[in-house]
């Protein structure tokens, strides 16, 4: 598939707007469509949903969706990114305070440029990626420090300490299929099928978690909020078939840590729409949180990035 220079810079500036903006928003519509839907039962539904659609629209598409080694590059990057990741994130909220978990999770970008060994030589002779990660991820402890204080103070010690290593496997979790996902060899013609077999077999492993869990014997349709309704359509429309189908073509076509900056603009847009729609204050500080998140984010772009790519052997017939 050839793209002129211009559609595929335009494609790469919708793909991280989606990343940035999107991802961001889904906080806020998690936690609506998690009153009335439980965490492995809201993950079953958002994500085979999804997964069912894309592979639909990819068949339309003629791209090849029955090969085997999609399907096993697909199964185990999806069981990183979203099964694990996801699952542990869901068990750790009954630990730890969004604020903390959110912290955490921006340390994505650092474990995917620890992890990401083809590129170590390139991106730690570059201290614009390095300080611009560390920047990053600075603001994102100031934008949730004044939280932060408070909620050491509610949360007992031990539950923390479980909270934390759950999160942290999630976040190694997430970096290592990022990862695997940029190096993965995919049979030619496959652009999206391979984010719509992710979706499907974690959306798999998400249902039987629910029927252990009893979470779909327990559920009651007629007690479930509108709201929740609307918002796992949103979440399976914008955040899983057009945020994640992004996220993994991104992975494709940048860099991967470029790529993982999407954990420090995500809590910013969090922080608008907790601000806007849930009367949550921002104060001062937070607010100088995120210009130092944005700092670091441009700092990391700003990367001369033709010197980079021309080292980077090309993964997909997009390149």
């Amino acid at each position: 598939m050839t793209k002129t220079k211009n559609t595929s810079t335009l494609a790469i500036i919708i793909a991280y707007l989606l990343i940035y903006i999107v991802w961001g928003s889904t906080y806020f519509f998690i936690h609506i469509a998690l009153q009335g839907f439980s965490p492995f039962l809201l993950g079953a539904v958002r994500f085979t949903t999804a997964g069912i659609l894309l592979l639909i629209w990819c068949g339309k598409m003629k791209e090849p969706i029955w090969n085997k080694q999609l399907i096993k590059t697909a199964a185990i990057t999806g069981i990183l990114l979203l099964f694990i990741d996801m699952g542990l994130v869901m068990k750790a909220q009954q630990y730890l305070p969004s604020s903390l978990i959110a912290i955490v999770a921006a340390s994505t970008a650092i474990w995917i440029l620890l992890l990401d060994k083809k590129m170590w030589k390139i991106n730690f002779r570059n201290w614009n990626t390095i300080l611009g990660v560390l920047i990053g991820f600075i603001g994102v402890i100031l934008l949730f420090s004044e939280q932060l204080a408070t909620s050491f103070t509610e949360t007992g010690v031990s539950n923390q300490a479980i909270g934390m290593c759950l999160l942290i496997l999630g976040t190694l979790s997430w970096a290592s299929g990022s990862v695997y996902s940029k190096y993965s060899v995919l049979p030619n013609g496959v652009t999206f099928a391979n984010a719509a077999w992710q979706m499907l077999i974690a959306g798999a492993l998400f249902w039987i978690a629910s029927f252990v869990h009893g979470d779909v014997q327990r559920f009651n349709v007629q007690v479930v909020p509108h709201v929740s309704y609307l918002a796992i359509g949103y979440l399976i429309i914008f955040g899983s078939i057009l945020a994640f189908t992004s996220y993994i073509w991104l992975l494709k076509v940048r860099p991967a840590t470029e790529v993982s900056t999407h954990a420090y603009v995500n809590p910013l847009v969090a922080v608008f729409l907790g601000s806007t729609f849930a009367n949550e204050q921002i104060t001062l500080i937070q607010i100088i949180g995120l210009t130092i998140i944005l700092c670091g984010v441009a700092m990391i772009n700003l990367v001369k990035v033709k010197k980079r790519d021309k080292q980077m052997k090309p993964l997909c017939p997009e390149q």
